[in-house]
């Protein structure tokens, strides 16, 4: 039961990601805006760092079954541990940061990196089917 509700967390995670290229290639202003609210307030910043968290263990305790379990393992450590330290990092920091990074990617720029997004998402549908 866990291994498949693991499973089923990778796979949304998967779609996530084909999705969030989708929102990039056809509404790059829409992703930019949101990108400028990561960290805007403790709701939304700590919302956002849990629900990171959701797919990393998905991903952790999916890793043995999947086609790359080395790989999926370690992204999936990778993320929850980047997750636990944004726990410590000052909200109004990863704030700023967002809005930095926000004001660099302009439109266009999200536009040509949407099939990176697309592409990470299919990788991880394979690497579970």
């Amino acid at each position: 039961m866990v291994v498949l509700l693991a499973k089923w967390t990778v796979v949304l995670f998967g779609l996530f990601f084909i999705a969030t290229g989708l929102l990039m290639l056809f509404a790059p202003q829409k992703a930019r805006e949101i990108l400028k609210k990561a960290g805007s307030t403790n709701l939304i910043n700590y919302t956002e760092i849990t629900v990171r968290m959701i797919p990393a263990l998905g991903l952790i305790g999916y890793a043995d079954f999947s086609r790359f379990p080395q790989v999926i393992s370690v992204v999936g450590w990778f993320i929850l541990g980047t997750s636990v330290v944004l726990y410590f990092v000052p909200r109004k920091w990863h704030h700023s940061y967002s809005l930095k990074s926000a004001e660099i990617l302009k439109p266009l720029y999200f536009r040509l990196n949407s099939p990176f997004s697309m592409l990470i998402g299919l990788a991880i549908l394979y690497a579970v089917f």
